[in-house]
């Protein structure tokens, strides 16, 4: 009996050793403990004592329970690898989205799910926002905005704390929307993990991982997406930081520029300042300012006064201001461009002294289209004391004007030599002929008159000035008729109202002014009556009128500007048209009556008057031109004492 007993011994000892040899077998093969099966006990296995079999058994757990323990380090070491691998990975990128598309890549590999996302809170808004997915299928889950307390990751976002669902759908702990629970029913998703994104105290989003089935989430699973959300806050933070920095250096580099543009900008509006004020305090003139002024800006310039007549222009032809241009430029005070130029109203206050034009820069902008303003402001200046200048200068001619048409209240004449040393230093030369021009305008303000027509008396080196109220101009001239006719169109369309000039001289010496300007008055008073507005004229041209208003009347000249071509034909050809001519009208311009006072045929009367009219025109014969021609032959016989002759015509003048 105790020899069976032996032998069943070893037999169940032996089946022992195999049941530990089969379980060091699994374990060292690596797979998990908790697959191994234990073979079933045999018969000598059963035959052992209850006290070796619980000794088999305890061994059996031992083993198994050190093998669970050695799965739990190397999962923990590879996941704290995993964890060390990560930092490293997110230590080296620098761009925010990287680093989040990074840690959600992470988050799914590290846990084994369907997907992970990431949201970040909007502490504006209050709610927390999808921003990286992985493993997403929906378009709505990827745009999904949870309310503070909303959901999962809502509730993760406002407690800071993690939170884990093995169905979330069912699970009735959260805060069900339809707009969440829409989207995550698109997305299949089950189980979800959430945990906070923390940096110090603050929760910047949630870090989430997710299965399309249904998931428990053991503590460990927690801890590591715990660990890997504060690595992830910590990259996000250093990201952002960065991102900001980067924008801020930027920014920085943008504001440099910009205020090395504007120390450029301003340097260069110094110097031009600086350039065209030197240019007006030595005096320079607005030829000399645009010059400049076009020089500055690389284009072409004109400048215009307020009525649009050019004063000066450089590097451009002539051209027309916009009005429509200077309105508007004159409206905004600002330069506007028109028809690719730009055009600058020319203000004094809210007085349009003009307007100044830049082409060949149809791009300008910025600091250029300042300076542009800025030259329109100097160009004011210096017109204003251009005309300052003048209104002074004005009043110093005028005062002589006044002195050298005035006589002398002793019934002399004024010191002649004080009058042409004051002259000489204003550029006026007495010794030289003058005329002496009186001026009028219906409704027209005396003022603008005499604007207009003192520029251009300085224009012709001469004077203006107001005498006994009316404006009077002393301009060196020859021939005072034609320059009075000038002058009342020229005038007339500077001021838009019909002017009327009255002229007399030429006069040499402070002697005669006076009388030439008591003659130019009388030539003025007779063109008003003759209804002659808006006309110009000496006394010689207003025929035999001014043969009796003039003071020194010219006979001959009257006689030779009314009959002079008929008296050169008679003398040049022997004929008798100015005796034909002065019969006609002694008999009442009778053809008849005239034939039988010279003896001729009536048809040799008609020839002769047919010449006459081929020398004086066609409207010889009007009633105006038979006046003058009447007594024209008038005065032609007293100052000749010739007397009718009756000798008959001949051949030659026919």
């Amino acid at each position: 009996m105790a020899v069976v007993n032996d032998r069943t011994y070893r037999a169940a000892a032996h089946s022992a050793m195999t049941v530990l040899r089969q379980l060091l077998t699994h374990l060292a093969s690596g797979a998990p403990a908790e697959q191994f099966t234990r073979p079933s006990a045999d018969a000598s296995t059963a035959r052992l004592p209850p006290e070796e079999r619980a000794l088999l058994e305890e061994a059996t757990q031992a083993a198994l329970e050190i093998r669970r323990t050695l799965e739990q380090h190397r999962k923990r070491e590879a996941e704290l690898a995993a964890l060390f691998d990560t930092a490293g990975d997110l230590a080296a990128l620098r761009d925010l989205d990287a680093v989040l598309r990074a840690i959600v890549h992470r988050a799914r590999t590290l846990l084994g799910t369907d997907i992970a996302y990431l949201s970040l809170n909007d502490p504006v808004a209050k709610h927390t926002f999808m921003r990286v997915t992985d493993g997403s299928v929906s378009a709505r889950f990827q745009q999904l905005r949870l309310g503070m307390g909303e959901g999962l990751g809502g509730l993760v976002a406002q407690t800071a704390r993690p939170y884990a669902s093995a169905d979330y759908r069912t699970d009735p702990r959260f805060k069900h929307t339809r707009p969440i629970d829409e989207a995550v029913l698109e997305e299949g998703l089950r189980g979800i993990l959430g945990v906070p994104l923390r940096v110090g105290k603050r929760v910047i989003g949630v870090l989430f991982a997710a299965d399309r089935t249904t998931r428990d989430f053991p503590p460990d699973a927690i801890a590591l997406l715990t660990s890997l959300a504060d690595h992830a806050a910590v990259a996000i933070d250093s990201a952002r930081l960065l991102e900001e920095t980067r924008s801020a250096l930027v920014d920085l580099n943008t504001a440099n520029e910009t205020a090395r543009a504007h120390s450029t900008a301003m340097r260069r509006a110094a110097d031009a300042h600086d350039r065209l004020t030197d240019l007006i305090l030595r005096g320079g003139s607005v030829d000399d300012l645009v010059r400049e002024i076009a020089a500055l800006l690389g284009g072409g310039l004109a400048l215009h006064d307020a009525d649009g007549t050019e004063m000066a222009r450089a590097g451009t032809a002539p051209l027309t201001p916009s009005p429509q241009g200077i309105d508007a430029s004159r409206t905004g005070g600002r330069a506007v461009p028109v028809d690719g130029t730009w055009v600058c109203a020319v203000m004094a206050g809210s007085e349009l002294l003009g307007s100044i034009v830049l082409t060949g820069r149809a791009d300008l902008a910025g600091a250029d289209r300042r300076l542009f303003e800025r030259a329109a402001l100097v160009a004011a200046l210096l017109l204003l004391l251009r005309r300052t200048v003048a209104e002074a200068e004005d009043r110093v001619r005028g005062e002589l004007l006044d002195d050298l048409l005035t006589p002398d209240q002793r019934g002399g004449r004024h010191d002649t030599g004080s009058l042409n040393l004051r002259a000489r230093k204003l550029g006026v030369n007495l010794s030289r002929p003058h005329a002496v021009l009186t001026l009028d305008a219906d409704n027209e303000p005396r003022s603008h008159l005499f604007a207009e027509a003192a520029r251009r008396a300085r224009a012709l080196g001469g004077l203006a000035g107001i005498h006994n109220g009316h404006v009077v101009l002393l301009v060196p001239s020859s021939d005072p008729g034609t320059l009075a006719a000038e002058l009342a169109r020229d005038l007339g369309r500077a001021t838009g109202a019909p002017v009327t000039v009255g002229a007399a001289g030429p006069a040499t010496g402070p002697e005669q002014l006076p009388d030439a300007y008591a003659e130019a008055g009388r030539c003025l008073g007779a063109l008003r009556a003759l209804g002659r507005t808006g006309d110009g004229t000496d006394i010689a041209g207003l025929g035999f009128l001014g043969v009796l208003l003039g003071d020194r009347s010219d006979i001959d000249g009257f006689v030779q500007r009314c009959l002079g071509p008929v008296l050169a034909y008679d003398q040049q050809r022997g004929t008798e048209l100015a005796h034909t001519l002065d019969t006609y009208y002694t008999h009442g311009a009778s053809l008849s009556k005239a034939k039988d006072a010279l003896h001729v045929h009536v048809n040799t009367v008609v020839q002769r008057l047919d010449r006459v009219a081929q020398l004086l025109g066609p409207d010889w014969n009007t009633p105006a031109s038979a006046l003058e021609l009447q007594l024209a032959l008038r005065l032609h016989r007293l100052s000749t004492h010739i007397r009718p002759s009756r000798t008959p015509p001949t051949d030659a003048e026919r």
